[in-house]
């Protein structure tokens, strides 16, 4: 067993509302400068929808990812190392421009210094790569909320499995229901931009496993780019570089949460650290797609149990670590409720990133101009669920249902129980069998409900000490204080600690 840490992140779907704040956030600190106009490393889509870059998730054209080889071994969909180099001049899986969008700006000086006259002045916009006049056909969210529907939405990859009175009843104009997805990097365990890159400039951290760029070591070839099934690693053609999420780890790094994780209005976003078993990686991984979910989670330790503490301290990880890894939400809402699932198992990257699928585009059909089901019919909801099950099950478990409809049955067992302890005047035997049905107890189903509204941010983001400098630096105050500052020698705040 070779335990290791990973830093990974759960986004609650059924508190998302699409504000885009996050990106926004993620945009002024990261990406606000020549050769990066065009990248979005948080982005939030609107699903059904073609997503950023446009079809994203059609690996047949893109060619991301892993796939097993006629022996049942992974090998990368698209090219290895070697391939990568054959590649090097032309690479047909390549995203262009076009299937992002060509940024621009706008002539704001033409409203200022534009002479008096009976016409008002306009700002035309101008591309941000060429500096010429353009005519605008795309961004980054040119299909939001359902925009050009069913022009747009239509063409979602994830739609395929779904039988023509579902597309239909998806898309009416009265019942045509959506759904928010935020994406960022996944910090894969099992990375294939990592695994593509022919000069090595891609890492996984050993400490916290956040998957960074050397940007000393980066030759610009961009294999990485069609290798990584989400899109998640851009070129920057101004440096010649590669460029991707890099989880705010400077921010980690000082105890503060990313900025897309502290600006979340919703407050849908936690992060923790999970403890997986490296050895079980590639094995993992082989299985079937519809097993993918179980065999992901098989990959996940229980940080109490005593001997996966032996063994991380054997492979020396730190107590902090340890500790972080018992407290973590992520583990609770993945492993222990089975609440958050993977977006995509079927990359085979093993991403880390988790989405607690959302409840009411599912059953939130309208009774009468009220959202609701009596308690006597609840799980019959999925059956006239105006996002189809089977929608779900292409994003979060590989097209298998039982994951999905397990995770939206507590959920929608918390929502009952929760309505009869706060309100009353629901019948108790039929609300124990709600929750009898969804697998859960009624303290288990608080404790889902607590960490789900949870506004503290100490709990929602559980990451362990990483900066030694500060550590060193609090106690360097408290040596130069003597007492007098108030503290005693070992009563001193450690900041990030």
């Amino acid at each position: 067993m070779d335990v290791r840490a990973q830093t990974s992140m759960v986004f609650h779907l059924d508190k998302c509302i699409g504000c885009h704040t996050c990106s926004v956030a993620c945009k002024n600190i990261w990406t606000d400068r020549p050769g990066a106009e065009y990248m979005w490393w948080n982005n939030v889509e609107t699903k059904p929808g073609t997503g950023f870059p446009s079809n994203w998730e059609d690996q047949v054209n893109f060619k991301g990812g892993w796939v097993r080889d006629g022996k049942g071994k992974l090998r990368l969909r698209g090219q290895g190392k070697i391939g990568a180099l054959l590649k090097l001049f032309y690479n047909p899986n390549q995203p262009g421009l076009d299937d992002y969008y060509e940024p621009w700006t706008y002539t704001y000086r033409d409203l200022f210094d534009a002479p008096e006259g009976d016409d008002q002045p306009t700002a035309v916009p101008v591309s941000l790569v060429t500096g010429k006049q353009m005519e605008i056909k795309a961004g980054p969210n040119w299909d939001d909320d359902l925009s050009g529907s069913p022009i747009y939405a239509e063409n979602d990859p994830n739609l395929e499995g779904l039988t023509e009175e579902e597309r239909q009843a998806l898309f009416a104009v009265e019942g045509m229901a959506m759904m928010y997805v935020p994406r960022i990097c996944n910090h894969c365990v099992n990375p294939a931009c990592v695994a593509s890159c022919p000069s090595g400039a891609l890492y996984k951290r050993g400490e916290d496993g956040i998957v960074l760029v050397n940007q000393e070591k980066c030759r610009g070839w961009r294999s990485c780019v069609p290798a990584c099934p989400y899109k998640k690693v851009y070129y920057n053609w101004k440096t010649g570089k590669s460029e991707k999420c890099i989880l705010c780890f400077p921010r980690v790094e000082t105890g503060q949460a990313p900025a897309c994780f502290h600006s979340c209005v919703g407050r849908i976003r936690f992060t923790g650290v999970l403890l997986y078993d490296a050895d079980r990686i590639e094995a993992a991984m082989s299985v079937d797609d519809d097993e993918l979910v179980d065999s992901q989670l098989s990959v996940i330790l229980d940080p109490n149990d005593p001997e996966v503490q032996a063994t991380a301290r054997m492979k020396g990880m730190p107590e902090e670590m340890i500790r972080a890894a018992q407290r973590s939400p992520v583990y609770s809402f993945v492993k222990e409720w089975g609440l958050a699932l993977p977006l995509h198992p079927e990359f085979r990257t093993l991403p880390m990133l988790f989405y607690v699928p959302p409840l009411l585009p599912v059953v939130g059909r309208m009774n009468d101009g009220v959202y609701d089901h009596e308690p006597h019919d609840v799980f019959n909801a999925f059956d006239e669920a105006r996002i189809p099950l089977d929608y779900l099950a292409t994003l979060f478990a590989a097209g298998n249902r039982r994951p999905v409809e397990a995770a939206l049955k507590k959920l929608l067992a918390v929502r009952y129980h929760r309505r009869a302890e706060t309100l009353g005047g629901l019948d108790p035997e039929k609300i124990q069998a709600i929750l009898d049905e969804a697998g859960l107890d009624r303290e288990t189903a608080d404790s889902i409900y607590r960490l789900s509204m949870i506004s503290d941010p100490s709990e929602r983001f559980v990451m362990p000490p990483s900066n030694r400098e500060e550590f060193i630096e609090a106690e360097q105050d408290v040596a130069e204080c003597k007492g007098s500052c108030g503290f005693g020698k070992n009563e001193a705040p450690r900041r990030g600690w």
